[in-house]
């Protein structure tokens, strides 16, 4: 196995269809795969080192990631937001190396240890650097080598990189996507970051169907709208704070409904439930997925499809309803299972940690090493249930439980209850130090409309146990997310550590 099976592929039989860009100045399948091997060559001239990028999305992005998978190398993708000594932290890691990056990037990393810097500009103009050609077919199918190397969010600690050798890339693609199955007018929008895992898998599950992938290298709502209108996208792919920005600026326009996008998922976080049911009044014609996955499973690994997504819209049954809230069930070939904490299984309706297993899943890190248990099984650090129709719901990390008098309680939970509120439009809960109780209850709030504390308070007291009414409701205009869309609580915490430990404001 090894990724360049699947630009092969799709060269082989789709070599003259657009495969990145627009229709008019676009690169052809065949000529991906050429520039492929141009890259692997330049690349092979440091045998033994990383690919490491630090670029926003662009046209180097999947000549990188495919070069690398020819030339035998893992692929770095680095977060370029990042301040320039973790950036430089991260690319030291990543040495000895070829880095590839706009101009602002490849300035960055200049100097570092071990890394050869060029421009984005540079590579595309002369991808081979001068060295001799390499021969179509000539890469590894050792299965176990590593394809792609991704450094966690590290919001609790230092990043780690999580490792995803080429058999659970390829295995994942090959259990979710036809090949050829993308019509010759179908088109995807990727304006998720290159260093996400969904940045990696869009390139690769779009390039086996053979659809047309069109880049947004900064995430703009109306930019998005626009481009999507402009280049007749088909599918997209958004994480909760993007789809809430579209669904805001496509109200700004008028609430008009977008009808060109046959297919788009969402993940990466959780999703309001009324951001998703405007959305699903906006896009009528639209076909939901709700996709969840993790980075050490080569991405998604539970999906809620478009009939679920019809059924819950329109459902009088509150337990079909409520499943628009849940991650769906599991893809074929994945097992999930939720369990306590001495890995007994626990039946429907009880939360647990949620486990995985399948040949997609690495669970593996540089640093770390294989974190598999029990005959494979990976431990997702996520709270949840399953319910009697196998749908999967995500209570949050089990980092994120608040304990109160050593009683857990899942933030999901309480934010859910704050959330049925139509005044409030996005709220977080996490617990702060206190003397009496260990933790107390702090909710974060951005409201639509004018509401009162004590009204919120009184809402989680009338559907939940008094233990779990929030202490204090403090409203913000906007919740700290980081750029993959992922609610920073942490961040939460140390803004609110002034109301714990007893304090009353």
């Amino acid at each position: 196995m090894n990724v360049m099976m699947l630009l092969e592929m799709a060269a082989s039989g789709l070599g003259d269809r657009v495969a990145v860009g627009s229709l008019d100045d676009g690169i052809t399948y065949r000529q991906l795969f050429d520039q492929a091997a141009e890259a692997a060559a330049r690349f092979r001239t440091d045998p033994g080192a990383n690919v490491v990028l630090c670029d926003e999305s662009s046209p180097a992005v999947p000549v990188a990631l495919f070069g690398a998978a020819w030339a035998g190398m893992p692929y770095v993708p680095l977060n370029y937001r990042l301040p320039d000594d973790d950036l430089r932290a991260l690319a030291e890691r990543s040495a000895p190396g070829v880095a590839i990056g706009d101009d602002a990037g490849a300035e960055r990393l200049a100097g570092v240890a071990g890394l050869s810097a060029v421009t984005r500009d540079g590579f595309l103009a002369d991808r081979a650097g001068g060295a001799a050609a390499v021969e179509a077919g000539d890469w590894s199918m050792d299965p176990d080598e590593i394809a792609v190397l991704l450094f966690t969010s590290g919001t609790t600690g230092a990043p780690k990189s999580a490792v995803l050798r080429h058999k659970h890339l390829v295995s994942y693609i090959l259990g979710s996507v036809e090949f050829m199955g993308a019509g010759e007018d179908e088109a995807t929008i990727v304006s998720v970051p290159p260093y996400h895992v969904a940045g990696v898998s869009a390139m690769l599950s779009s390039v086996y169907a053979g659809r047309r992938i069109v880049q947004l290298a900064k995430f703009d709502a109306h930019d998005w709208i626009d481009t999507v209108e402009r280049e007749g996208i088909t599918h997209a792919m958004v994480v909760p704070t993007m789809l809430s920005r579209i669904v805001e600026a496509l109200d700004e326009r008028g609430g008009e409904p977008l009808l060109g996008v046959r297919a788009l998922s969402y993940g990466g976080g959780k999703m309001p439930e009324p951001v998703i049911r405007r959305a699903l009044d906006l896009f009528p014609i639209t076909n939901f997925v709700n996709a969840y996955g993790l980075t050490e499973t080569s991405s998604t690994i539970a999906l809620l499809g478009p009939d679920d997504h019809r059924i819950a819209q329109y459902s009088e049954d509150e337990g079909e309803r409520a499943r628009l809230k849940s991650a769906g069930r599991p893809l074929p070939g994945v097992e999930v299972s939720v369990r306590d904490d001495a890995f007994n299984e626990l039946p429907a309706g009880e939360v647990g940690e949620i486990f995985v297993r399948g040949e997609q899943v690495s669970g593996e890190y540089l640093e770390k090493g294989s974190l598999l248990v029990h005959d494979g099984w990976f431990p997702t650090r996520d709270g949840g249930f399953i319910d009697e129709g196998g749908y999967l719901f995500i209570q949050g990390r089990n980092d994120d439980v608040i304990i109160r008098g050593g009683e857990n309680m899942s933030p999901g939970e309480i934010e859910d209850v704050l959330l049925t509120d139509e005044r409030v439009k996005e709220a977080a809960a996490v617990g702060v130090p206190d003397t009496e109780w260990g933790e107390k209850v702090v909710a974060v709030v951005v409201r639509s409309a004018e509401c009162a504390e004590s009204e919120l308070q009184e809402l989680v007291r009338s559907r939940l146990r008094s233990s779990r009414v929030p202490s204090h409701i403090v409203f913000v205009d906007e919740l700290p997310y980081n750029d993959t869309g992922k609610l920073l609580r942490r961040v939460l915490r140390e803004d609110l550590a002034h109301l714990g430990d007893g304090a009353t404001d």
